[in-house]
């Protein structure tokens, strides 16, 4: 029997990776080159597609909400911020956790030390993080590799927040 299973929702990966028959290989966002032919075909005026990229990492998702958005990223940033509850949820953070998530919008391989693991694992929880990135050999993922470490998309070596469309409504949830 051979099953496959295709999600990025939150931890269901470890639900299905704690069994022994797992195999798990990452799909990241689309590459470049490929979401550039996608961004091409929307119709119609639209931003430069460096902006794009740098507000969906290549995300088709979020480059579909930005198109029905009419291309407002703040109106994205607000919906995401409202779907994912993320004033309730940054209410209800320590002082320190605080300090901790305002790092990691900088940085999200500072969630790697033993006293932030339970709120990595919750921003996993949320599906606003990838976390446990596999290292960058191919053969580890189905398409293209995520770059090794690009700060400015929101991606660690080991732990990348969804897309920075979602770094940002947590930043602006964190205000």
């Amino acid at each position: 029997m051979v099953a496959i299973v295709a999600t990025s929702e939150g931890t269901s990966s470890w639900e299905i990776g704690r069994h022994r028959w797992a195999l798990l290989r990452p799909a990241w966002n689309m590459s470049r080159r490929g979401f550039e032919g996608l961004y091409e075909k929307i119709p119609g005026p639209k931003p430069d597609f460096e902006e794009v990229w740098r507000l969906t990492g290549g995300n088709p998702e979020m480059l579909a909400r930005l198109y029905k958005a009419k291309w407002d990223a703040g109106a994205v940033v607000e919906d995401l911020k409202g779907s994912k509850r993320l004033d309730a949820f940054t209410s209800s953070l320590t002082s320190d956790e605080k300090k901790y998530l305002l790092e990691a919008i900088e940085d999200p391989d500072t969630l790697l030390a033993r006293e932030r693991i339970p709120l990595l694992n919750r921003l996993a929880e949320m599906n606003l993080i990838v976390d446990a990135i596999p290292e960058r050999r191919q053969e580890f993922w189905i398409d293209e590799p995520p770059p090794q470490r690009d700060l400015e998309l929101g991606v660690g070596r080991r732990i990348a927040w969804r897309t920075p469309l979602h770094r940002e409504a947590v930043r602006k949830a964190m205000r």
